[in-house]
């Protein structure tokens, strides 16, 4: 599986774009390689190479992704998400233990991201509502690193964006999280509440209702973005004058 890898690398390689690279770190504000090679050139990559090496079980996925996350390169970490979302079907509870590993050291919420939503996200969605790999995720929503609790919160959006999911453990979470100072966690409660919002705007609403002033103007404003502006609009103010 180290030929998959390192047949993935290879096709990055000839992919880079020296043009895009520079600007790309900019906006990422990152220290990392880029080889300024785009995300969806990126995934294509990876699948059509899980696909001619045959990888497909859970010992070649994890392995060829251990081995792409072993670089400074950013294309290469972003593959090695991308290797894990593929073959996130083969995957279980015990391999949080990797994801969190990522999660901790991507620096980044355009790894942490779809970390989070791709894999994390559907390990731990039990198609009936509910989650799975409870402990693991509860554990992250109080971690010391604010990427891992982004992570516990993302992790959860999906489902909730789909009209169902674990509502009240994501209220936990965001409870918990409602005198965050750090910018991407309070985007990430605006932002799981917005996607809620898409099927159940009521609940979405009453939510921020039920705890006047204690919402953060930042997550309420990316909550209400779709609401009717007469509902929205209150909320917003109210934020506004608590703060």
């Amino acid at each position: 599986m180290i030929s998959a890898a390192a047949e993935i690398t290879r096709t990055l390689a000839k992919s880079a774009d020296p043009s895009r690279s520079e600007g790309e770190a900019r906006y990422l504000k990152s220290t990392r390689t880029h080889l300024g090679v785009g995300v969806p050139r990126t995934r294509s990559i990876v699948r059509s190479t899980l696909r001619s090496r045959l990888v497909r079980d859970r010992t070649n996925t994890l392995a060829v992704a251990r081995t792409l996350w072993d670089s400074e390169t950013y294309e290469h970490l972003l593959a090695a998400v991308f290797v894990l979302s593929e073959g996130v079907g083969t995957l279980g509870c015990d391999d949080l233990g990797l994801v969190e590993t990522m999660v901790r050291s991507a620096g980044t919420w355009a790894l942490v991201d779809p970390l989070s939503i791709e894999v994390a996200a559907v390990i731990c969605d039990d198609g009936a509502g509910g989650v799975r790999c409870g402990a693991a995720l509860d554990r992250w929503s109080s971690d010391d690193d604010f990427w891992v609790r982004r992570a516990a919160l993302l992790a959860l959006m999906p489902a909730l964006r789909q009209g169902r999911g674990d509502w009240a453990r994501f209220g936990r979470y965001a409870e918990g999280m409602l005198t965050e100072r750090e910018f991407f966690v309070r985007k990430a409660i605006g932002w799981v509440l917005r996607e809620t919002a898409k099927r159940r705007p009521e609940l979405v609403a009453a939510w921020i209702a039920d705890r006047p002033g204690r919402v953060p103007v930042l997550a309420v404003r990316e909550a209400v973005r779709r609401m009717d502006p007469a509902v929205a609009e209150p909320l917003v103010a109210a934020a506004y004058r608590a703060r």
